[in-house]
């Protein structure tokens, strides 16, 4: 029994390598961008995640969403115009995918350790944030806004995108939202946002990317398409691709919309970026308890993962553009309609949050909730300063 299970583990591993690396005999069309990645267009129902073992086995793919996902009116004031600049992604220039076919991000040499988030855990003796929240992770650094106390099915954010200087190549800097449920050393995580990656990615653009795991990355859950799990639909937007352009500290504030949600009829959940575009959704089949049901706690804000992280000296690695937040201007990582989902099915803004910056001196926080119509949140730093040495 033992050995069978190894067998079928090590073919799952190799399907999956070739998909990754384009080496398949599936791909129906190539896109050279002229970023330097390679696009490849597979036929949607030949796609990694069908190949899960147990839970995605016979799987019969979603192709769109059970109910009218628009359940918000969208604002279209001057002061609105201004702030929503479109980005797009940099491989749109060379070409697109056809319609059944779904655009991959050509990797080479991906190992297993890379395309997880490390799951190393601490927790201060002084940390008065509720344990199941799942903060104070080893290595890692957040600034982020947070509700907790209902039953999340849904939460949707634009994010400002930004540049972050990454000093090591095993280090990483995100914007993100993020759903989760769960205990502490064992909880269930969806996210998606922005992130500067060289680990993952080999470079440091900024790319657009998804996060999943089932245990708190011990033996689940990856970026993207890097293993089986989440199920795409989309032929317009490859996750792991470089988004463009970027917002600059001078020049216009461009934005990405974050929309994930869950359907009801099929308990999936849905990833819907742009305002309109549904990527494509997590089965609910991979998740046991928790978020095959519904979120605990609905986060928005950075992330920086870094060995040197609660050290001396600190890693120099960004958060946002880099700068401490001054709402002012904007200047940081940045994010505006911040909505959650409940049983009711109506998209609003959350009756109590919590702003929280687990290294003050290194990245902060913002959140601008008094005397204006739309509540916003502030986050980031530099790093390693003279507050933070």
């Amino acid at each position: 029994m033992v050995f069978k299970f190894i067998a079928i583990l090590l073919l799952e591993i190799i399907t999956f390598a070739t998909f990754v690396s384009g080496e398949n005999g599936l791909v129906i069309k190539s896109i050279q961008s002229e970023d330097g990645d390679v696009i490849d267009c597979i036929d949607i129902f030949k796609q990694p995640a069908l190949y899960h073992r147990s839970a995605l086995k016979n799987h019969k793919i979603q192709m769109t969403p059970s109910y009218n996902t628009m359940m918000e009116p969208t604002k279209t004031n001057d002061q609105e115009k201004s702030y929503k600049c479109v980005t797009t992604q940099i491989w749109h220039k060379s070409g697109s995918c056809p319609k059944g076919t779904i655009p991959i991000r050509r990797t080479q040499n991906i190992k297993k350790d890379q395309i997880k988030k490390p799951n190393f855990f601490h927790l201060d003796k002084g940390l008065k944030i509720k344990k199941d929240i799942n903060l104070a992770q080893k290595n890692h650094s957040m600034a982020i806004l947070l509700t907790e106390g209902y039953r999340y099915v849904g939460g949707k954010t634009d994010m400002i995108t930004r540049n972050p200087h990454v000093e090591e190549d095993d280090e990483y800097s995100t914007s993100r939202l993020t759903l989760k449920s769960g205990s502490y050393y064992n909880y269930q995580d969806i996210e998606s946002g922005w992130t500067v990656n060289p680990r993952v990615y080999g470079d440091r653009q900024t790319r657009l990317f998804t996060y999943w795991t089932n245990d708190g990355s011990r033996e689940t859950g990856c970026f993207d398409l890097t293993c089986p799990g989440f199920v795409q639909i989309s032929h317009e937007i490859a996750l792991g691709a470089a988004i463009y352009p970027i917002s600059t500290q001078y020049g216009l504030p461009y934005s990405i919309t974050i929309y994930i949600y869950k359907d009801f009829n099929t308990s999936n959940w849905w990833l819907q970026y742009g305002g309109s575009i549904n990527i494509g959704y997590w089965p609910s089949k991979i998740f046991e308890g928790g978020l095959e049901v519904h979120a605990e706690t609905v986060q928005w804000g950075g992330e920086v993962y870094s060995k040197n992280v609660g050290k001396h000296p600190h890693t120099k690695t960004q958060m946002g553009s880099g700068a401490f937040p001054f709402y002012i201007f904007a200047n940081t990582g940045f994010m505006k309609y911040m909505r959650i989902l409940d049983n009711t099915m109506e998209l609003r803004f959350p009756q109590n949050v919590v702003a929280y910056s687990e290294e003050y001196d290194c990245y902060r926080t913002q959140y601008v909730g008094d005397y204006i119509e739309e509540p916003e949140f502030h986050f980031g730093g530099p790093g390693r300063n003279p507050l933070c040495p």
